[in-house]
């Protein structure tokens, strides 16, 4: 007998997958060596940023940006599989994962940093403890990481010294720009919200996304396993769905402003420049076995 599933329990379903997805992905090499190959095609991206008015995409090879012609390149010397990326407002790139196939170090890079957009990096912190999955910063400078492998949201004054906050399964989070306590998180049973830096978490409840970024105050976008676009207001409380990304299944997401987003989906990623009602995509990529 084929039992079918639609409406929530399918969304539920889907965030499920990926939250499993998300906890055990991306450690080994899949066979795609983009840095052999420049200008070929992108997979499993991990992460999207800008830098001024360039583009970084993190992905499971590293740091790339595409070139005058749409073509990813690849940025530096460094091959890890940054599964966390985020641009801090200094411009500071932070980012987690796992080092190169070969590369010496330990299994987890714990929090990483380049301040010249990916072409070096140092270590901060948890090297060989803690793989993010998810990264993203307050206004007040505190980093949030969510740590994958133990369920858990950490936080950090400085990306040095770390607090253990909740335990929860979550995808991906998402820091209020004028609210430093104020967290939300990607569940199975919807959105989760926080006003106490993460320490304790209402329920998830409401839109199930599998990510989301609040680029500003006005500029709070989520998206759902099948790249259907939703706005977020009242503090992500209630959803309002704007578009459909192109390209299926989404495997990042990052606002820039009330009409600026990023998204990178299955087949690109792509840019919207009108909050979301329409976009182009800027790079290609190929399908990869899972988003995180």
């Amino acid at each position: 007998m084929t039992t079918y599933f639609s409406g929530r329990a399918a969304a539920l379903i889907s965030v499920s997958l990926a939250l499993t997805l998300g906890l055990t992905a991306c450690s080994a090499a899949d066979g795609t060596d983009t840095a052999a190959d420049p200008g070929a095609a992108l997979s499993h991206i991990h992460g999207l940023g800008l830098r001024g008015d360039t583009l970084y995409i993190a992905t499971h090879q590293g740091i790339h940006t595409p070139d005058a012609d749409g073509r990813p390149m690849p940025v530096g010397d460094r091959r890890d599989d940054f599964m966390g990326f985020t641009v801090a407002p200094d411009g500071t790139f932070l980012a987690s994962g796992h080092p190169a196939p070969g590369a010496a170090g330990p299994s987890d890079l714990g929090l990483v940093a380049s301040a010249d957009a990916g072409i070096t990096w140092r270590e901060k912190s948890l090297a060989g403890e803690v793989d993010f999955h998810a990264l993203d910063t307050a206004s007040d400078s505190t980093v949030y990481g969510y740590d994958s492998a133990n369920g858990l949201l950490r936080a950090s004054p400085d990306g040095v010294t770390w607090e253990d906050r909740a335990s929860l399964r979550a995808l991906d989070i998402a820091v209020s720009p004028t609210a430093p306590g104020t967290v939300l998180a990607t569940t199975e049973s919807g959105v989760a919200r926080s006003t106490d830096g993460g320490r304790t978490f209402a329920p998830g409840a409401g839109r199930v996304l599998a990510y989301l970024s609040w680029g500003a105050p006005d500029a709070l976008f989520g998206v759902d396993t099948d790249g259907v676009l939703f706005r977020g207001t009242a503090g992500g409380t209630v959803w309002t769905r704007v578009s459909t990304v192109p390209g299926g299944a989404p495997q990042a997401l990052t606002v820039v402003d009330a009409r600026r987003l990023l998204v990178a989906t299955q087949d690109g990623v792509y840019e919207s420049r009108d909050a979301g009602a329409r976009f182009e995509r800027r790079v290609a990529v190929t399908t990869g076995k899972e988003g995180h």
